[in-house]
Order: C-alpha cells, then structure tokens, then sequence
C-alpha cells in the first residue's frame, strides 16, 4: 500500500492522480476535510481507503498498523504563511512529521515528504540546498526548515529511502480550494474572463512593472519528481524543485492573454504591507536534483500555462461547479 497525506490537496491529489495512471489504487489518502469543496480534487480518483488526519495519526502509534506499507507521500501540513501560531504549526508541520518519519524507518518504508523554497527566506544568500542559504521568515517556512534540519541529522545514520523536496512556485489543476493562495496563472485566468485584465503589480526593488520573477513549476512536472525518486529508492537527500529558471509576472500573464486571444495587462500600486517583506526574485538550484539522476527537462511558463489553462477551462469547471 501507498499513503498519501494531504492527498485531497493540490499536490497529493495530483500524486493520486499519476499513481492511478500506473495502474495503483491500493491507495490511503489521508487528509482533514474541513473544507469539504477539496473532494472535488479526489471524486476521479481511486483509492483504496480514506482516514482523518487525527485517526491517522493515532493509528500509527501502533506497531501493527499498515504492516505491508511500501511509500508514504507526506504532503498534508498547515501551508499558511500567515498563521503565527507557533505551537499550532510545530505540532502539524513539524511534530507531525518526526513521527510519521520514524514510522516509515520502522516498516522500512520509503518517505518522500514536502518541505518549502520558503526555508531560504527572502533568498538574498541564493536558493542552493545549503544550511548558509537558509533562513526562514515565518512560522510555516520555520517548520519547514527545522524538519529538514532533523532529517539531515538521520540520513548518514539510516538506509531508508527519505527524500525532501523544496517546492518553488507550484501551479496547475487541482488548486481551486486554496483561495487566495491559489497559483497567479489561477488568478490571471479568472480576471482575464471576468475583467479582461490581469492585475499586476508595479514595480518594487527596483524593477519595473510586473518584472519580478519567480520560479514557476508546473504541477505534473513536480509529481514526475516524486514518482521518479519513487523508483529509484536509494537515492536520498533533499532536494529543490524548480525548473531552474526564473520567469516574469509578466510573462505569466501573457501566456494566459494569449491562451484567451483577448485581454491586457493592467498593473496596481504595490502594497505598502508587502514592502520589505517580499520575494523579488526566487530561481531553484537544480543541481543536486541533476546529479541524484533526474535528466527529464522541465516545462517552461507558456507551455505549462497552455496546458493548465486548456484543464482549467474545459474540464476543471464540472469538478468545481461552484467557481463558476
């Protein structure tokens, strides 16, 4: 059996979803369904069984729970930037973590979990997998960046299979529940439809309109990492995930202008409370993901655009009748 926390998110989801594709349904998707909209993501999807969160983690401690247990996914955590309840995130990020790890290493199991490219805080030392690039800015990057640390201290001593991986800006189907959160070519589709305007932000840090960049990565791109480390079970480390370029806003936006053969840019103030506090530039260094073995190239912004888009607004619509 597989588990798969989180898996009713953006990424688990997506996880379930190109297992399936293998022909792999003896599935445990684990995940906390207080926003029940997020079955939207799973209702295509097969799976063997469902657990809360809570009766999961319950579960666990016990010794004959899920004997025959061949990877865990660990993609379940509270992702807010924003939550400063530290106690709050440290349980569910961090503690939560540390135990379903030392299960895995006890069933032999190989645990393949989500850790953050928020971990190098506002990047001014580079985006390299190196403890003097790191230094995390809020409590979700914080947890993040302290379970890396704790697995660091179990790899030379431990034959498991554990893999981290450092996501950068993930976007593509299966995002509709994160609001707010939710990937820019999301939210560039929605006003491009409904406003016939993508709303930029100006220029900030010395950049021009709508030119900061970030690592934009596409979704099926990330899930081809995982199940690719999935396979090659003695590799291990932790690892960024990031196309290893840097692209625009402004491309971004243009792709899905494009998409939409209608529509223009329309750049607003830059907020006076992101002023200090935000990422200009974010570029994975993909370097020890090159030398682990993983040679398959990565989608740029307009191809991974073009296909989200040709998702989102053709089949995304029946599973969340409620965006419409």
């Amino acid at each position: 059996m597989i588990v798969v926390t989180g898996g009713a998110g953006f990424i688990g989801s997506n996880i379930v979803r190109a297992l399936n594709e293998r022909g792999e349904s003896n599935i445990l998707l684990v995940d906390h369904l207080v926003n029940g909209r997020k079955m939207h993501n799973i209702a295509d999807l097969d799976i063997a069984d469902y657990m809360d969160k809570a009766q999961f983690i319950e579960k666990i401690e016990s010794p004959t729970f899920l004997n025959d247990i061949k990877a865990v996914f660990h993609q379940g955590a509270c992702s807010a930037t924003t939550e400063w309840d530290g106690q709050f995130v440290m349980m569910n990020n961090y503690d939560y973590s540390k135990r379903l790890l030392h299960w895995c290493i006890a069933k032999n199991a190989a645990f393949m979990y989500a850790s953050s490219a928020s971990v190098y805080g506002n990047g001014e030392h580079g985006f390299r997998v190196d403890r003097k690039c790191e230094h995390p800015i809020n409590m979700y990057a914080y947890s993040k960046f302290q379970f890396d640390q704790y697995v660091r201290q179990l790899l030379p001593n431990t034959k498991s299979p554990i893999v981290g991986f450092r996501y950068f800006n993930v976007y593509g189907p299966r995002e509709q529940h994160k609001g707010s959160m939710s990937s820019t070519a999301f939210h560039f589709n929605r006003q491009v439809i409904e406003q016939k305007r993508a709303k930029l932000f100006s220029g900030c840090d010395g950049l021009a309109d709508g030119e900061q960049k970030r690592d934009f990565v596409h979704v099926d791109d990330v899930v081809d990492v995982n199940l690719w480390f999935l396979d090659h079970p003695d590799r291990h480390g932790i690892y960024n995930v990031g196309t290893g370029h840097a692209e625009t806003f402004n491309t971004v936006a243009r792709s899905v202008i494009e998409w939409h053969k209608e529509g223009s840019i329309e750049y607003i103030p830059f907020p006076e409370h992101l002023k200090g506090a935000y990422q200009s530039y974010t570029q994975a260094d993909i370097s020890g993901l090159r030398q682990a073995g993983y040679s398959k190239a990565f989608m740029g912004v307009k191809e991974g655009v073009t296909r989200y888009l040709n998702w989102l607004n053709s089949a995304a619509n029946k599973y969340w009748p409620e965006q419409k």
